[in-house]
């Protein structure tokens, strides 16, 4: 390979040994080292050697200590004959100038990678550089653009970063333009996916628009598409919302009957919630009874406020023993109202088991249960006092 002179030939042979020895732990060979690149070294560290591989560049950059001189040294990189950038390169430096939050750097650096065109992208890379845009720099419109700006890039987006915009929009609440973005898929040679449409669905619900959600859940057939469990239990908890806890109830049996889909625990926890909040507890207990999926800790708690609603503190107390030993530790709420439950019934040794249990899994008595507790046992008269002092020790 025929060597370049570098430009700090003319300093004399003791200045190029200084210099050698000074830049030598540049030099990406073995145990990557922790190196820490200063503004004036740059142009130097350009001319250490006549070839970079794109190991060493990456090396380069993910040892620099100062992240805001990342964007410079690839500038100064792109002089160099060698300079052959890949995709990692790329993503090394957009990592670097997001952990410095020099968002319009990254904004910089797309421009010059499509001027460049020197290597294909894939869609991996620009839907980490929208998770960028849309979490990091709550750059929204940034977002949207970096998705329709792709086939500039060459590269076509896949329904997975599709849907990530969608999702980004839903979750920051941008309502008005969820339809616009999605109107778009064509044109980027997106098929729309069961994924899309619950995204949709979920947007539609959390701004009110329960009708439309209905419409969308009908379009599934002509995008191809099959429902599935999420997007029944999206709509469901938007009618439980909504007090239309019957209507949610047809739904899951149109979801069962039509088009042939199990509910999961997190449907009946949906239902189960609904009907507490509607007061129909009993119905509540029922659903629990016959259920078809395993209930999860989410159920478990959910029936258990039904039953302290329902003043049944020995139900309660039985459904607590089973979801401890299952190693499912209930909320706060629930030993507060079910010691407050059992004070106002004086039932002493089952404030004692209450109390116990609560400290046994983490959580500490405030002051007004204590006040229950002791009003409790002043007024018992089968000797649950002498316990409650052992305790209070």
């Amino acid at each position: 390979m025929r060597l370049l002179l570098p430009c700090f030939v003319g300093r004399g042979k003791c200045s190029w040994i200084r210099f050698a020895f000074h830049f030598h732990q540049f030099a990406p060979r073995g145990e990557p080292r922790s190196i820490g690149v200063r503004r004036s070294d740059l142009a130097e560290l350009l001319n250490y050697k006549d070839w970079l591989s794109q190991p060493e560049v990456i090396r380069i950059f993910r040892n620099l200590k100062d992240p805001d001189l990342a964007l410079p040294l690839l500038y100064q990189l792109s002089l160099r004959r060698d300079y052959n950038p890949n995709e990692s390169i790329y993503s090394v430096v957009v990592d670097k100038l997001a952990c410095a939050g020099n968002f319009d750097g990254i904004e910089s650096l797309m421009g010059k990678i499509k001027l460049e065109r020197k290597c294909r992208l894939s869609d991996n890379f620009f839907r980490d550089v929208i998770k960028i845009y849309g979490h990091s720099a709550g750059r929204i419109n940034r977002a949207i653009e970096t998705l329709l700006d792709m086939p500039d890039y060459k590269c076509w987006p896949s329904a997975t970063t599709f849907n990530t915009v969608m999702n980004l929009l839903v979750s920051t609440k941008q309502f008005d333009v969820i339809h616009e973005v999605y109107t778009q898929a064509p044109k980027l040679g997106v098929q729309i996916d069961a994924c899309c449409l619950n995204i949709i669905i979920k947007g539609l619900c959390e701004c009110g628009q329960i009708e439309d959600a209905f419409k969308v859940l009908d379009e599934f057939p002509q995008q191809n598409c099959k429902p599935n469990v999420r997007t029944f239990s999206t709509i469901m908890h938007k009618l439980c919302d909504l007090t239309r806890v019957d209507e949610a109830f047809d739904l899951l049996r149109e979801m069962e009957a039509k088009h042939n889909i199990e509910p999961d625990s997190i449907v009946f926890n949906i239902l189960i919630s609904g009907l507490r909040k509607n007061k129909r507890i009993g119905q509540a207990i029922e659903t629990f009874n016959r259920m078809t999926a395993d209930p999860n800790p989410g159920t478990y708690q959910e029936v258990l406020y039904c039953l302290l609603d329902e003043k049944r503190y020995e139900e309660a107390k039985q459904l607590m023993g089973k979801m401890m030993g299952k190693g499912i530790n209930p909320s706060f709420e629930s030993y507060k109202l079910i010691i407050r439950g059992f004070c106002c019934e004086n039932a002493v040794d089952d404030v004692v088991w209450g109390l116990n249990q609560m400290v046994s899994s983490g959580f500490v008595a405030r002051m007004g249960m204590w006040s229950h507790m002791v009003r409790c046992v002043v007024s018992d008269e089968t000797g649950g006092i002498t316990k409650f002092h052992c305790l209070a020790c």
